[in-house]
């Protein structure tokens, strides 16, 4: 099976190739800040995407004809559970028109779609479009939605992608179903998530994009109440800047400067930095303790911790975690987010009747 995967970024659409699981070719295709500044929205940018990736298939010499599928990186719908979605016209209209947010990924699946569509007109052919596992999944056991107060109620947003395909990863490996399954998966990027998957639902995670859990190389995740409160409300800084501080300038960016967490061991571990080192320890302690805040959640009784996302890499992080809450269960390391195979993964075994294609309604 040849299928087509379309990752689209603010100032990039990134597309691959894959036949079955092997790449043919991954490549970004880059956008001009002039380019995109001609467009009053995203959804604008539509067709200006489209004819680029098409004009990129043609250099490449590859024909629509030879598609089997085509996938697009999820947007932000309304909340939905997991797992793989036909395109249809209802997915197509709520992006356009009931987007919970505007963001270079809600074109994804409408360009998967169109073309998709555009290849059966010319070639008679009768091929779908999807998406995977988008950024909305929402499995939320009801007992975690609760925060403390019915006008702050917690919400799923997180590194659903990444933390289904390794989950999923994990259980082919070891011969077992995904279904069947507990696992506290952690999501080490530049937000953190630790999901607990139960039964192939994610029914507890910390709200990775902008709400709480460990702080990251940019984000600043759960911090005292009431001292946000008075930040809030000295007049020294506006709404957006306060926003700004928790997600882009937080974590690792507020404490040293960089969101670079491969710059910030080598100045912890080989430069003997004794502050970047303990920033970076207090990292590490703060997912360990993630981890096992939400052990209680499965009394304990879970089969793996998946450890996963570009922090992975690193053989001190992992090892960290690892002596802290390896008593809680096996830990297996995926590092890496390797979003495009995760997208052609999803679809491919879709296709091949090992998971559910699901009908967006």
């Amino acid at each position: 099976m040849k299928i087509l995967s379309i990752n689209p970024g603010s100032t990039s659409t990134k597309i691959a190739l894959y036949d079955d699981l092997n790449v043919v070719f991954v490549e970004v295709l880059r956008h001009k800040a002039e380019e995109i500044a001609k467009f009053n929205d995203v959804m604008s940018q539509y067709e200006f995407r489209q004819n680029i990736i098409l004009n990129f298939l043609e250099t490449k010499n590859i024909k629509l004809s030879d598609l089997d599928a085509i996938v697009g990186r999820g947007g932000l719908l309304k909340p939905i559970s997991g797992g793989v979605y036909r395109v249809n016209e209802k997915m197509v209209d709520d992006i356009k028109f009931h987007a919970t947010g505007e963001h270079a990924s809600n074109l994804g699946a409408i360009l998967a779609y169109e073309i998709a569509k555009k290849t059966n007109k010319e070639f008679n052919k009768n091929i779908d479009a999807y998406i995977v596992d988008p950024v909305v999944v929402d499995e939320l056991d009801d007992i975690s939605r609760y925060s403390g107060h019915p006008l702050l109620p917690r919400i799923s947003i997180f590194h659903a992608l990444n933390q289904k395909a390794v989950a999923r990863r994990y259980a082919r490996e070891n011969n077992l179903k995904y279904d069947d399954l507990s696992l506290i998966v952690v999501h080490l990027g530049g937000g953190i998530s630790v999901g607990v998957h139960h039964k192939g639902r994610v029914i507890d995670v910390n709200n990775a994009l902008n709400g709480d859990g460990p702080f990251s190389p940019e984000r600043c995740g759960t911090v005292p109440t009431f001292e946000l409160v008075d930040l809030c409300f000295s007049g020294k800084y506006t709404s957006q800047e306060v926003k700004k501080m928790l997600v882009g300038k937080g974590g690792f960016v507020a404490y040293l400067g960089t969101n670079d967490a491969y710059e910030i061991e080598i100045r912890a571990l080989k430069n003997n930095d004794q502050e970047a080192k303990k920033i970076l320890d207090a990292l590490i302690y703060q997912v360990s303790k993630e981890v096992g805040f939400v052990a209680p959640v499965l009394c304990g009784n879970f089969d793996a911790i998946i450890l996963t996302g570009g922090m992975a890499h690193s053989e001190y992080i992992c090892n960290e975690i690892k002596k802290r809450v390896g008593f809680i269960a096996p830990i297996t390391v995926y590092p890496g987010e390797d979003e495009m195979a995760a997208l052609t993964e999803g679809v491919y075994y879709a296709l091949k009747g090992e998971l559910d294609i699901i009908d967006y309604k």
